[in-house]
């Protein structure tokens, strides 16, 4: 196996989302995304559109994990600062981007507006990540991938991070459904805590569902290890248990 895993961070930049108006959908996407890649997940930061808080948690964030994305604040409105705070952050201007501006000039042709154009705006000594499947470039600054807020345009390019980043091992999960609760389950997982300690193991209670009362899940990236933890745990459990093993 791998040594350990690569991390990341997400910075999730609107207005919209701290006041209710909108639901934040592109986390879950993202981190489903990154262990399919081999990269741990390690914090999310809500945040204002504010350029002077963006620089700051960009500053932050890109210094403590080998990446880190932030999602929303690249459109062309006012409160689309993201760019402006992403250069802050490291200290550079922002610039008019030539392939950018072309591409936005050819789609929009004679209704191309000053507003369109401002997604042409980078941080100076930015790149544009596509693939050939994934035309429109998203930009990155150096461990920084400045994603769009729009959950469909987000999850449109992920493939564009999987093929840029796509080489550690990915994590893989086993599920054991009971009908026993937390409480109960306690020192079983324990036992199986202390023997694995290389393995993540969670545990989620469900209420009102006749099949299961707690999922247990048992994740890592050595699908033996993983493998054994669970069957360590299955061991402990009583007669008439599990209910379901995935």
């Amino acid at each position: 196996m791998d040594g350990q895993p690569e991390t990341a961070a997400a910075l999730v930049i609107g207005n919209e989302l701290l006041s209710g108006k909108v639901e934040e959908a592109n986390v879950h996407v993202l981190a489903k995304a990154l262990r399919g890649l081999g990269i741990e997940l390690r914090r999310v930061v809500l945040i204002l559109d504010d350029v002077e808080e963006i620089a700051r948690e960009v500053a932050a964030l890109a210094a403590s994990h080998d990446w880190l994305f932030t999602s929303g604040g690249v459109g062309p409105t006012h409160d689309d600062v993201t760019v402006m705070g992403v250069a802050k952050a490291f200290g550079v201007g922002v610039v008019e981007d030539a392939t950018l501006a072309k591409m936005l000039r050819d789609h929009y042709k004679e209704r191309c507006t000053p507003g369109h154009l401002q997604m042409a705006l980078v941080p100076e000594g930015a790149t544009l990540e596509s693939t050939e499947d994934v035309r429109w470039p998203t930009i990155r600054l150096k461990n920084v991938w400045l994603m769009p807020g729009v959950p469909e345009i987000f999850k449109m390019k992920l493939p564009v991070v999987a093929g840029r980043l796509g080489s550690g091992a990915a994590f893989l999960s086993r599920a054991v459904y009971t009908k026993m609760d937390e409480g109960d389950l306690r020192p079983l997982l324990d036992a199986v805590v202390a023997r694995f300690p290389d393995v993540g193991v969670g545990s989620y209670p469900k209420w009102q569902d006749p099949s299961y009362r707690t999922k247990l899940t048992f994740d890592g990236r050595d699908a033996a290890r993983v493998d054994a933890a669970r069957d360590a745990f299955l061991a402990l459990l009583p007669a008439g248990e599990p209910q379901r093993v995935e």
